[in-house]
């Protein structure tokens, strides 16, 4: 009896994989990337940026525990498995977390361009040929065209945005062993809450004003669904049947993707320069050529 639900789960996650190309589920991914954290922007007024980061993090763990019950998980888990789990739950951990600082910093696009850019490394990792070599070049192009890369009287925001993005990059490659090799969604459930016992000695303190207002609680939740649930859920289904260098390149639409939701969220209309920088990306992906598994 006890096996049935992560038996369910296995089989309802291969039926979600299956009823759609793995682009289509990345494309849900890459819209909720940003969208829950340009909402979570509007709560450091009310509860601390480690607070919010934490709150995104234990709601994830919280949504996750009954399907997936990672306590048992991590117990059946070989040594191997679990320290792909603990790694991979403190990497989501301290990501969270510097994502958030460099958000309460930095503005939301500029954070998005130095995110991708340390994931061109695992797209030229996994090039075979010239077209998928002009394939990301004309991706990066349109991502610098795209997302006006200034340095900031800032240190520290920068500091938090190139750490952020190179834990980003461990994010795709942990994130492809977990998908193959540790039951995608199964293993999922166990490194999110690994990853909330991480960050809460940073993060509670900061998150105890929410506990007192249900609508800020409720708020933080909602972030936390949209941030970490569904867009995670997702890069799994991706990851699944797509070579690491593949989606690695398909993240060069997530500054397109923090452009339009800057639009709708925060008003923020593209110029010219922009329109063809989110052109370039869009042709740049859509150029690319996944290499034969």
């Amino acid at each position: 009896m006890d096996n049935h639900p992560q038996a369910f789960l296995r089989t309802a996650s291969a039926g979600l994989a299956a009823s759609l190309p793995p682009q289509a589920w990345f494309g849900v991914s890459a819209v909720f990337h940003y969208l829950g954290p340009a909402f979570a922007v509007l709560l450091f007024a009310h509860v601390g940026v480690l607070g919010v980061a934490w709150l995104r993090i234990a709601t994830a763990a919280l949504v996750f525990a009954p399907l997936t019950r990672p306590w048992r998980g991590f117990a059946r888990a070989d040594r191997r498995t679990r320290l792909l789990l603990i790694t991979f739950g403190l990497c989501l951990a301290v990501m969270n977390c510097a994502f958030y600082l460099a958000l309460d910093r930095l503005p939301l696009s500029l954070v998005a361009a130095i995110e991708f850019v340390g994931t061109i490394g695992v797209a030229l990792a996994g090039l075979r040929s010239l077209r998928n070599l002009a394939a990301l070049v004309i991706a990066v192009s349109g991502t610098f065209m795209l997302i006006d890369v200034r340095w900031l009287a800032d240190p520290s925001g920068l500091f938090w945005a190139f750490l952020n993005g190179a834990l980003f990059v461990g994010y795709v490659v942990l994130g492809h062993r977990v998908s193959r090799t540790a039951g995608g969604i199964q293993g999922l459930g166990v490194a999110m809450a690994v990853a909330a016992l991480a960050a809460l000695p940073v993060g509670i303190g900061q998150a105890l004003p929410a506990f007192a207002s249900p609508p800020l609680l409720a708020a933080a939740a909602g972030v936390g669904i949209c941030s970490s649930v569904v867009p995670y859920v997702c890069d799994q289904l991706a990851m699944a049947r797509l070579p690491r260098a593949s989606f690695a390149l398909m993240l060069s639409l997530l500054p397109l993707t923090a452009t339009l939701i800057g639009i709708v969220v925060l008003r923020q209309v593209p110029s010219l320069g922009d329109t063809c920088g989110i052109a370039l990306v869009v042709a740049g992906v859509a150029m690319h050529k996944p290499p034969p598994e």
